[in-house]
């Protein structure tokens, strides 16, 4: 037969609220107790009756995260960040990914809501039509939290990156640097790229630069995509001096094909990335970054997608912007061209 919690509570001889409370990682027991119970139920094999506990408690413990994509490094930072910030308090997050198709983000939002997760945090596609969406999460009484990409009109509590801060001080770290013909390699039709494109221009008029619509090509938000963003860049006459791309994976293919078309990193052209990825300074030319907090930003949510599941009173949205933070490397310093 499978170990019980009452097992283990006359096993120790301690009370089964105890044991209750450690295996749920709640309540104040002191850490020799704490520690007892855990070896205990590790040595005996001890698997939490999921079934059972959700027809007492009326929850699965179990949280839905939606993002747009799996392999783009910032969501699967966020993604980790979300999962260790939960797993203390008992949840487990069933992830699903929808690649920017408002249809299937809806799609994947009804299939985690079938399988009644306790609420869900959500990276959406933004378009007018996913509203329907929201009002079925609502319908179910759902708590959800926004992150990355806010909802206009939409009372939502949000998680994300100041990003009009981010495209200014990108830019602004460009000018203070001597660069005069900075280019912009926009991200896909979101509100978080148009934003970052707004900070880009406000710096542009700040430093009395002129700003020319023919520097702004549109890139996603992939290497591959950077890549022949900045081939489009590298024939325009006169030719930038420095770009800043809507995140790293697009920096990464623009320095790709800056460096294919024989010039150098920084002294031809500068490159300033967003999201400061793991893996920048491992670059041949490591990357200039602007760092968004992502892992605070997955953080946060998880916090306050808790806090939501846990009251069964209504809290007031809220919402966090994460200030950014540059980080600066050799793909903006002259004198270190390569």
């Amino acid at each position: 037969m499978p170990v019980t919690m009452m097992d283990i509570a006359r096993d120790l001889n301690v009370s089964v609220v105890t044991v209750s409370k450690v295996l749920r990682h709640q309540g104040r027991i002191s850490d020799a107790t704490r520690k007892r119970v855990l070896q205990h139920a590790k040595k005996l094999n001890y698997q939490m009756n999921w079934v059972a506990r959700s027809l007492v408690t009326r929850r699965t413990y179990t949280i839905g995260l939606l993002l747009p994509e799996f392999a783009h490094p910032f969501f699967a930072e966020i993604a980790r960040a979300v999962a260790n910030g939960v797993r203390p308090h008992g949840y487990h997050v069933l992830i699903a990914s929808f690649e920017e198709d408002p249809e299937l983000e809806a799609s994947e939002v009804d299939s985690l809501l079938a399988r009644q997760v306790d609420g869900l945090i959500i990276a959406t596609a933004q378009p007018s039509r996913q509203a329907e969406m929201f009002k079925r999460v609502a319908a179910r009484k759902t708590p959800y939290v926004l992150i990355d990409r806010p909802v206009s009109g939409l009372r939502a509590s949000f998680v994300g990156a100041d990003n009009r801060a981010i495209g200014r001080m990108a830019t602004e770290h460009l000018i203070a640097r001597g660069y005069r013909c900075i280019a912009h390699l926009r991200g896909p039709q979101v509100g978080i790229a148009a934003e970052r494109l707004e900070g880009y221009r406000s710096a542009l008029k700040k430093g009395g630069l002129r700003h020319d619509e023919n520097y702004v090509v549109d890139a996603g938000y992939t290497e591959t995509t950077g890549y022949e963003g900045m081939k489009k860049l590298l024939v325009s006459n006169p030719q930038p001096d420095a770009v800043f791309c809507y995140n790293d994976p697009v920096a990464i293919g623009a320095m790709r094909a800056i460096r294919e078309a024989g010039l150098r990193l920084p002294h031809d052209i500068a490159v300033v990335g967003a999201g400061n990825v793991h893996y920048n300074d491992a670059l041949s030319v490591p990357l200039t970054s602007v760092d968004q907090g992502t892992c605070k930003i997955g953080t946060l949510a998880a916090e306050l997608l808790l806090a939501r599941i846990s009251t069964n009173r209504g809290l007031r949205p809220k919402k966090i912007l994460i200030p950014p933070r540059l980080v600066e490397r050799e793909s903006t310093r002259r004198g270190c061209d390569s």
